[in-house]
């Protein structure tokens, strides 16, 4: 029996391109998350919580190491053989829980790079993996469901590689593998037009890759498999505190639902897949109910950006919106400067210990780590977690306020300063609207807007509140020539 006196487990179920106004209890009327919704009622809703970064890599990176992403030129949308961009031995947020004794592990989306370059994917023992960076246990894709190599890496190897049948993967256009189906080669094969790389499953991937045949993920099932892995997880480790870091792949193109989600919602594929991740979430606390430790852990939900409807792949996804908002009452969207891109579903649930209501504090991501070494007695070692800020009373419902700033990340690298209710958006060149009709919240002139009054961010104020502006400015600018903001 497990010692009701140990450490809480801590889980965080981080969902991928996932929107503010994509779940029910932010507002989201045409699509239903009752297990979300289930989390919610039984912990604290953020209103203002943030990812770092408007764009996969840089969000997971913030999240992981406690730091501002654009302290490391390459915490950026990492290809699929990108070598791992956080050197081994880093303090992050899995080494300081397995310093407190905690067991700790990932399944699902990783994206923060693998090896240190040239990777042998038929190596029995990959060096630079997450078992690098503080993980005992991890199980993975390497990057993105539209990119390559399309298989799960199994702690240090290729899960179910046939030697036989060795793995090669490459991104170099001008040399793609010649012997293999691609969109070009073979359109025929095509189940949905998107990417323009190698055919597998009739999906279209970037990049490329031949061989490792037994290897390949099924993305149909591919919600199931994360989903055994992260019940093994916590099944194993009952008896033991743990640290457990759920990524999904849902809602992030291509959408492929499992045969029994698929036409669940009139959203389209979607829809389907938010639907299924909602179960998903359903099913870990059924888990953790079965296992009597619903009152021992405390269950994080976010995501580590904000939505794209239209993403290359061909699925009807803004025909069949009719209606539904997925940044809800945001502006802006995935790869946006605007508060679309980087203010997400954010819940924190502790039955017994987090009282049940709603929160405005401003908190991010990127704080798990100094507030969780908080609340475990962990000393931070300098240069650990730069940029993390000690907010365990507003995670835990127990205080109003959270961060008074926050610089988060857009489309570009662009910085944006979020100052208790001003946000701030220096100049940017680039286009009004992006690939994908997401506006980027580029312009020639700074944009200043009060956002416990303009949530939209429709009534840009930079030409009346030019002393804002320059403080604002003068502050951004500060904080990134610091080395740390903690």
């Amino acid at each position: 029996m497990r010692d009701s006196k140990q450490k809480p487990n801590v889980i965080i179920l981080y969902a991928d391109d996932l929107g503010y106004g994509d779940v029910s209890c932010y507002g989201a009327h045409r699509l239903s998350t009752p297990n979300i919704d289930r989390l919610a009622k039984d912990g604290q809703l953020f209103w203002q919580g943030y990812a770092t970064a408007s764009t996969c890599t840089p969000s997971r990176y913030s999240l992981l190491t406690g730091s501002y992403p654009w302290r490391n030129p390459r915490a950026s949308i990492l290809r699929g053989d990108a070598p791992q961009i956080i050197p081994t031995g880093s303090p992050t947020l899995p080494a300081m829980f397995k310093n407190a004794g905690y067991s700790t592990g990932i399944v699902g989306k990783w994206h923060l790079g693998l090896g240190e370059g040239d990777l042998d994917w038929n190596s029995p023992s990959i060096q630079g993996t997450p078992n690098d960076l503080g993980f005992d246990s991890s199980y993975i894709l390497a990057a993105t469901n539209d990119r390559t190599p399309c298989v799960y890496i199994n702690n240090r190897h290729v899960d179910n590689l046939d030697a036989n049948d060795p793995l090669e993967v490459t991104y170099d256009r001008e040399h793609p593998f010649t012997d293999i189906p691609t969109v070009k080669t073979h359109p025929e094969l095509q189940k949905i037009v998107g990417h323009t790389g190698c055919l597998i499953h009739g999906i279209p991937r970037i990049g490329y890759m031949r061989g490792g045949n037994k290897a390949l993920w099924d993305d149909e099932t591919m919600c199931d498999v994360f989903l055994n892995k992260a019940h093994n997880f916590m099944t194993e480790n009952k008896n033991h505190p743990f640290f457990l870091y759920y990524a999904f792949h849902e809602p992030h193109a291509p959408r492929i639902p499992s045969p029994r989600f698929a036409g669940s919602t009139d959203l389209g594929p979607r829809g389907d897949v938010i639907v299924e991740l909602d179960w998903c979430v359903g099913q870990i606390l059924d888990q953790l109910e079965s296992l009597g430790l619903r009152e021992d852990t405390i269950v994080i939900f976010s995501s580590d950006n904000g939505p794209v409807l239209w993403d290359v792949y061909e699925d009807n996804s803004i025909e069949l919106a009719n209606g539904h908002e997925p940044a809800g009452p945001l502006r802006g969207g995935k790869y946006s400067s605007f508060d679309g891109g980087t203010r997400v579903p954010f819940i924190v649930s502790w039955p017994g210990t987090i009282s049940p209501g709603e929160s405005d504090a401003i908190v991010c991501q990127m704080d798990f780590h100094a507030s969780f070494a908080s609340m475990l007695e962990q000393e931070l070692v300098d240069g650990e977690a730069p940029d993390s800020l000690n907010i365990l009373d507003a995670l835990l419902g127990q205080s109003s306020l959270g961060r008074e700033e926050l610089v988060v990340e857009g489309h570009g690298k662009n910085t944006i300063l979020r100052s208790n209710n001003w946000t701030y958006l220096p100049p940017k060149d680039g286009p009004e609207k992006l690939y994908n009709g997401i506006e980027a919240g580029n312009s020639s002139k700074p944009q200043l807007y009060e956002l416990s009054q303009d949530i939209g961010q429709m009534k840009e104020l930079a030409s009346t509140r030019p002393e804002v502006v320059s403080e604002l400015e003068t502050r951004l600018q500060a904080i990134l020539k610091s080395e740390q903001t903690r």
